[in-house]
């Protein structure tokens, strides 16, 4: 089974079970670091999600997870998407709307690559932000290497 149908099938197994709990599905991947491979599940919640709730959803997902979902062996991971998450889903670009927000493009714009900014939206399937100039910048998503929360201390 290639990593995408892995993904696709651990997602249609975990919905129910985030819904249930009325935490949000933020993503899936099924990746390999180093020797060990990963299917890992984001979820959240208002308010954060917690250790506990990510072990509730690991423990019953599991449970359901087949042992011929791959032949390989793999570590399954539960977990937040984090403060810096990078958004991916349309409706992401909604919620988040007005957030400061990192973009980073796969190649250079006027020589640059990374541009910060607060998140406009979506518009014509383009990245919108205002920069911190003022500048009201256009990215195509298909340029987008990510667009994440941005994170100030």
């Amino acid at each position: 089974m290639q990593a995408k149908d892995i993904v696709k099938l651990a997602e249609e197994l975990a919905m129910p079970i985030i819904e249930q709990n009325g935490f949000e599905f933020v993503d899936a991947e099924f990746v390999k670091e180093g020797p060990n491979k990963y299917l890992r599940i984001y979820v959240d919640k208002e308010g954060g999600i917690t250790i506990d709730d990510c072990e509730l959803v690991s423990r019953a997902l599991d449970e359901q997870l087949s042992d011929d979902i791959t032949d390989e062996p793999y570590i399954l991971e539960v977990s937040s998407p984090g403060i810096d998450r990078i958004l991916k889903r349309d409706h992401e670009y909604v919620k988040y709307r007005g957030k400061l927000v990192d973009v980073k493009l796969f190649k250079a714009l006027d020589g640059q690559k990374e541009f910060r900014g607060t998140l406009l939206g979506l518009e014509d399937d383009n990245v919108l932000i205002e920069a911190e100039d003022g500048r009201k910048l256009s990215f195509p998503r298909k340029d987008v290497a990510s667009t994440r929360l941005a994170v100030i201390f």
